[in-house]
């Protein structure tokens, strides 16, 4: 950054001194220059937007001709068609951008943007008294736009030859004179920032001397007041981040970053160029996984603002499984227990003995239980009586079923060919027993289990022997399976004996702690038993209720676990255009068109062809596991920094992380340079980094600002007002957002201190803090962040690594202060 400085500075003899007197005319003149090629791109783009209407109406038109063939085509052009019309009719805050002042390139061949292919300047591109004229300029935008004569009004700032306005320095230039950034609102430009990267160069455009305007683009974006959402940093970004957004797609590319070296932005801005390089490829859809719902709420509005939306989907870590929200906060302890790997072994005896905990009488048919495993009533083994029954399959849309006589699960009498049969449980127990030898998911398991009960009743039936001819044996078989199959008594003992099991009701069903104790029995001990059964005791019978990030991991391993059999898929209605032709007595009537075939496989995603992990040091083995299922055939991109991990077992993890991306080949990435922070609080949260991770180095910040942290100290029972008052004095001194960081149980309270303030200050836990910023923060109690878990001095690293401009840090007794009022954990 001093480099590029230094360059402005340097870049006075480039700017013609007698065209303008003043720096201000200047700066005038040069808006001006942007305003209007910005008026003549907007222009272009209500053209583009006419044109896509009409092919909207071009293909309604279609449909009328009443031909499959016309309606294919309609339902292809209608989707295309509305994808890019919703593209151009999103007016973004600053659509243009940037701009490259280019020198002449050593061949003369263009890309299919319009752009000049050659990267390095031509031999005699630059003249023996270092005089050079600009050959070529290229305007760098959210998408791109051509002119009617297909010439480039605007490079998308994904296409190849947008590279070198991010990878451009003083250093390595290539054809790169001058790089400017132009901020703008909606049609209007109101400024330029300039950055010379060949100083040394007299340069001309047009017959005019080279204007240099500002002080450098990237320290006048770092200077933005935040806001709650996060901002793309398409317009700033920086030759090593640049690197990882276009490195190549294939295998894993991971990306290791220390605070504020812009990780996430990276992340985000990856997935709209690997979309734009090869949208065809990742038609499947792109995953990116952040670990708090805070996160993707602060950074959901990127993607649309890159030109990218509905092809990438951003979700929680608590959020993966559908129907599934995490809003409940397990304690450390808990936590640990759930999130590490052991839980697979408890997880594999539970969903296998949740059969065999309903032994006792069951609903009849008609009748599906209701209890914690969904349609089996779990209750003490020993107990005579069962639940009420509850609904009947959603998937059929029937009406719930009344209750019916108890079944019971540890008998089963049927009537066969005039004769009375009977299993008794002993005999059901070995069956039961046979068919849970397989690895098959439990529900899958069912046509085995109806199966071998069959051939079970078939062999004490004594009919085996009756006939020698085979065809007579086999037919005598097939009508004896027919005759049991079809009574309503052999098919009521099956719904109890063996029920579609749900996840939900599984998990539900291990809090009871004695069941637990046999499933984790060699696995956990008594007190993380404990302790687990507990925390899902806030689960109702049937598995609704609050869960945890972790129990949705648990939940998703459950799926697998148990399976799910196959659903029908509804028929859609008829097209209203394909009754009024009379299509629907002619063709074969479609199950459902392009848009809602798109529609559908989206909602339905599980798997993804390209997944980026966010923060990825925070996941757990068991959400490494369930992110891993989503991705087991794409390309990865895995970000994150050990320094920040919140997770306890970093080893643990990694090995679940080696075992989601598989053998898979690897490309490594460092950033290095901290874009956030200033100087004077990066050094401040280096010595708990110190204390954290003895021997990492932070990243390198690139201003100062001459402020220094602020330290207070209060009594306990005055919390709630000093960390009010210190909030109140940061809202006056910065104009964007404040962020009071707390420990995890004191969120709550937190809320309460800050009411009334206004949207400008937020309250939030420590863990939640991650991959968010705020222009200030208060960190309140660093003892009582650090004391939190194993993992606490990472986590109050993070805390102390969350302000773009001031930081307030706030002490109590067990932080022991000193006089000045620095707590003991950030003392030398």
């Amino acid at each position: 950054m001093a480099a590029q400085d230094a360059a402005v500075e340097s870049a006075g003899p480039a700017v013609d001194p007698g065209r303008d007197t003043g720096h201000d005319s200047v700066r005038a003149r040069e808006i001006g220059v942007e305003q209007h090629h910005l008026d003549q791109v907007y222009r272009r783009l209500e053209e583009k937007i006419h044109e896509a209407e009409f092919l909207m109406n071009d293909a309604a038109k279609r449909g009328q001709v009443g031909t499959p063939g016309a309606l294919a085509e309609r339902d292809a052009q209608v989707f295309r068609a509305g994808i890019h019309l919703n593209r151009l009719n999103n007016e973004f805050e600053d659509f243009l951008f940037g701009r490259i002042d280019l020198l002449r390139g050593k061949d003369g061949r263009k890309g299919p943007d319009g752009a000049y292919t050659s990267v390095e300047p031509a031999d005699d591109a630059v003249g023996p008294d270092r005089t050079a004229a600009i050959a070529e300029t290229l305007h760098i935008g959210r998408i791109g736009v051509l002119d009617s004569d297909y010439s480039p009004l605007v490079i998308d700032w994904r296409a190849p030859a947008a590279a070198p306005f991010y990878r451009a320095t003083p250093v390595d230039p290539g054809r790169v004179v001058r790089r400017r950034v132009i901020r703008s609102k909606g049609r209007q430009v109101l400024g330029v920032e300039d950055d010379l990267m060949r100083p040394e160069l007299t340069a001309s455009l047009g017959g005019d001397a080279l204007a240099v305007i500002g002080d450098g683009a990237l320290m006048a974006a770092l200077g933005q007041a935040r806001s709650h959402t996060m901002r793309d940093i398409v317009s700033s970004i920086q030759a090593e981040q640049d690197l990882v957004i276009r490195a190549p797609a294939a295998s894993v590319t991971e990306v290791s970053g220390g605070p504020g070296t812009g990780k996430t932005a990276v992340a985000l801005h990856r997935a709209a160029y690997l979309l734009y390089q090869d949208r065809r490829r990742y038609a499947g859809g792109i995953l990116i996984v952040s670990p708090t719902p805070l996160l993707v709420a602060y950074t959901e509005g990127v993607l649309p603002s890159l030109g990218e939306e509905g092809q990438v989907a951003i979700r929680a870590v608590g959020s993966l499984v559908d129907g599934a929200e995490a809003t409940a906060y397990d304690e450390p302890a808990v936590a640990r227990v759930k999130g590490s790997a052991r839980m697979l072994k408890v997880l594999r005896k539970a969903a296998r003995g949740a059969l065999e905990a309903g032994t006792g009488p069951a609903p009849s048919r008609g009748a599906r239980t209701g209890g914690p495993v969904g349609q089996l009533a779990f209750g003490d083994p020993e107990s005579p009586e069962s639940p009420e029954a509850a609904a009947d399959d959603a998937d059929e849309d029937a009406d719930a079923a009344t209750p019916g006589p108890a079944v019971r699960t540890d008998l089963l009498r049927v009537v066969a060919f005039g004769r009375r049969l009977e299993l008794e449980d002993d005999e059901l127990r070995r069956i039961r027993h046979s068919v849970l030898g397989g690895t098959a998911p439990v529900n899958l398991l069912r046509p085995r289990a109806r199966r071998l009960l069959l051939d079970a009743l078939w062999s004490k039936s004594g009919s085996a022997g009756r006939h020698t001819d085979p065809e007579l044996a086999a037919e005598l078989r097939s009508s004896f399976d027919e005759d049991i199959t079809s009574e309503d008594s052999f098919l009521a003992f099956l719904d109890a004996w063996w029920p579609e099991l749900t996840p939900r009701g599984v998990l539900a069903s291990m809090a009871e702690e004695r069941r637990l104790g046999r499933w984790s029995r060699r696995v956990l001990n008594p007190g993380e038993t404990r302790r687990l059964a507990r925390s899902l005791k806030r689960l109702g019978p049937d598995g609704t209720g609050p869960l945890s990030v972790h129990d949705v991991a648990l939940l998703d391993e459950l799926e697998t676990l148990l399976g799910a059999p196959p659903r029908k898929r509804r028929r859609r209605d008829l097209d209203p255009l394909d009754q009024l032709t009379g299509l629907e007595e002619l063709m074969p009537r479609r199950e459902e068109s392009q848009w809602e075939r798109a529609e559908r496989l989206a909602a339905e995603r599980t798997e993804y062809a390209h997944v980026i992990v966010d923060e990825a040091q925070d996941l757990t083995p068991m959400q490494w596991r369930m992110v891993g299922r989503r991705g087991r055939h794409a390309t990865w991109t895995v970000v994150g920094d050990a320094a920040q991990s919140s997770w306890s077992d970093p080893d643990e993890a990694a090995e679940a992380r080696d075992e989601a991306l598989g053998t898979r080949p690897r490309r490594r990435f460092t950033l290095t340079v901290n874009y956030r922070n200033p100087a004077e609080i990066a050094e401040l949260a280096s010595k708990v980094l110190a204390l954290a991770m003895p021997g990492m180095e932070s990243p390198r910040a690139v201003r100062s600002t001459g402020v220094r942290p602020r330290f207070a100290v209060v009594s306990d029972g005055d919390l709630a007002g000093a960390v009010r008052a210190q909030a109140q004095d940061l809202l006056d001194r910065v104009d964007g957002t404040v962020g009071v960081v707390v420990a995890m149980h004191r969120r709550e309270q937190a809320a309460r201190w800050l009411a009334g303030l206004g949207d400008r200050v937020v309250a939030l836990g420590s863990l939640e803090a991650k991959g968010l910023e705020y222009d200030a923060t208060v960190v309140v109690s660093p003892a009582e962040i650090a004391d939190e878990s194993p993992a606490g001095l990472r986590v109050l690293y993070v805390a102390l690594t969350r302000a773009t401009q001031q930081l307030t840090v706030v002490s109590a007794a067990r932080d022991e202060p000193d006089a000045e009022g620095v707590p003991d954990l950030l003392r030398e």
